[in-house]
């Protein structure tokens, strides 16, 4: 597949994404502005194949390795119309295919001129040696296609670090002779030491060097985080849901967007305001995607940091698609890896301009719960969106009757300008406050009084939680699904 670098298209990033990038006089980015580029080659021709358990429902559509499509397009390939999908109890322990699906498909790659052959399961390394062998092409899995995307969008460096280590940890047990061009003289290799025992030892001491960099990165996300103030919300969802583009109305983020999976794989960070005197922090996050490769999620944990201490998880859904229920379950799958799968979510059915059964949005709303229609691109619902998020930010905030000196004059616009007024009353000299607020700006309030001692504030009952606050769970079907 082509290797050569998509343009960085939006070069602005605040507070937290200038932290990932590497200052001018660091010497790793002064080494990284000397690296050579790859340059732009032809597209690769792909024949897509694959095997299918007899009861997955994939088999059952028009074109089953449509997503697999979607990304080997997404890494730069031209993909043949042709598509060879066999179903079977199980898979070949040779092949993964049986014995004439891999001739046929040996006579395909000759007949279409095919220079690579895609799988959209994970391939073993004897299986991928055995398929090259008798297609006599390049053979490569669904993860080593997906880890092609994320190095080619890669643009921090910690994003570049996170690919690489997932890169590293994939080849590991795939190694086949790397690096034979490397001298065996002093230093090199120990003695009766095999080349491709020194090629693993050389992976590995690069798997700790990254692992060592990313703790560090990962440290500096979480002192980052703990020092935020605002309530936060996090957008998570199945890639190409339109994340970004919900990211870029509600905040004018200018966050890159692209009609392709993984267009984007940074963290970007902004605040939303919400509703009077409340602004909360919204984070655009990686998107995800079914059996998305366990060695990413582990080597992204820095990034998805935001997912992982979010107050609220905003989950997008690509309303329009018509497997919009299993994209739920594929992100909800990585969510528990995450140790995020118990966080407060809301979930916004994207798209809803471009579905084209009426019968769709009713369907998913009685199967999930806490829903809200929305469009990304026409800005429909928007303004219910921004409602539902200011109400279950305010349900994390506390009621108190504060009551200070009129005189105070510091610590009232302080208030007047962070707090949720819900009564204000003049008793004397005393000015009196019914307000909801976070702990943050209380203690903030404390900070700007002049005379603490004349300043009393004490705890009211907390309003009734709004329904929803929980997080919602799929619901068993009570029809079938509308079928297209």
């Amino acid at each position: 597949m082509s290797r050569s670098r998509r343009p960085a298209q939006d070069p602005a990033h605040d507070a937290d994404d200038a932290a990932d990038e590497p200052a001018h006089d660091d010497p790793a980015a002064r080494r990284d502005r000397h690296v050579p580029q790859a340059t732009a080659r032809p597209a690769e021709r792909a024949l897509l194949a694959a095997w299918l358990e007899q009861k997955d429902e994939r088999a059952l559509r028009d074109d089953p390795l449509e997503e697999l499509a979607a990304l080997a397009d997404t890494a730069g390939c031209e993909v043949l119309e042709q598509r060879t999908v066999q179903r079977r109890d199980r898979p070949d322990g040779a092949t993964l295919l049986g014995k004439g699906t891999v001739e046929r498909l040996g006579q395909l790659v000759k007949d279409e001129r095919a220079q690579v052959v895609i799988f959209d399961n994970d391939l073993a390394p004897a299986q991928r040696r055995n398929l090259e062998k008798a297609l006599e092409t390049k053979v490569i899995d669904r993860t080593e296609l997906i880890l092609d995307i994320f190095a080619q969008h890669a643009r921090t460096t910690q994003a570049r670090l996170q690919v690489e280590l997932a890169q590293l940890e994939y080849s590991l047990p795939r190694l086949r002779g790397l690096w034979t061009h490397l001298d065996t003289g002093v230093g090199r290799r120990a003695a009766g030491e095999k080349q491709i025992e020194v090629d693993k030892r050389l992976v590995r001491t690069r798997i700790q060097e990254i692992r060592r960099e990313l703790e560090q990165v990962r440290a500096r996300k979480e002192r980052q985080v703990a020092g935020r103030a605002a309530y936060t919300v996090a957008i998570v969802g199945y890639t190409n849901a339109g994340k970004s583009t919900l990211m870029n109305r509600l905040t004018e983020a200018g966050v890159y967007v692209a009609d392709q999976l993984f267009a984007t794989l940074d963290t970007r960070t902004k605040p939303w305001t919400v509703g009077p005197n409340r602004v909360v922090l919204l984070s655009d996050t990686v998107g995800f995607i079914r059996h998305l490769p366990h060695h990413l999620v582990e080597s992204f944990h820095a990034t998805l940091e935001e997912v992982v201490t979010a107050d609220l998880l905003l989950h997008v859904i690509d309303a329009s698609d018509p497997d919009a229920l299993a994209h739920v379950e594929a992100v909800r799958e990585v969510l528990g890896q995450l140790g995020a799968s118990d966080k407060p979510e809301l979930i916004a059915l994207n798209k809803v301009d471009r579905v084209a059964e009426p019968e769709l949005l009713p369907y998913l709303e009685r199967r999930l719960l806490r829903t809200l229609r929305v469009s990304a691109r026409t800005g429909e619902g928007i303004e219910a969106l921004r409602a539902a998020v200011n109400e279950q930010a305010a349900a994390r905030e506390g009621r108190w009757s504060i009551s200070l000196d009129v005189r105070e004059g510091a610590a009232i616009a302080w208030l007047d300008g962070r707090a949720e007024v819900l009564a204000r009353t003049l008793d004397g000299e005393r000015l009196r406050y019914d307000a909801r607020l976070s702990e943050q700006v209380l203690a903030g309030l404390h900070s700007k009084v002049r005379d603490r001692a004349g300043l009393e504030v004490t705890p009211l009952p907390p309003l009734p939680m709004p329904e929803g606050v929980t997080t919602p769970v799929v619901a068993p079907p009570p029809e079938p699904a509308p079928v297209r």
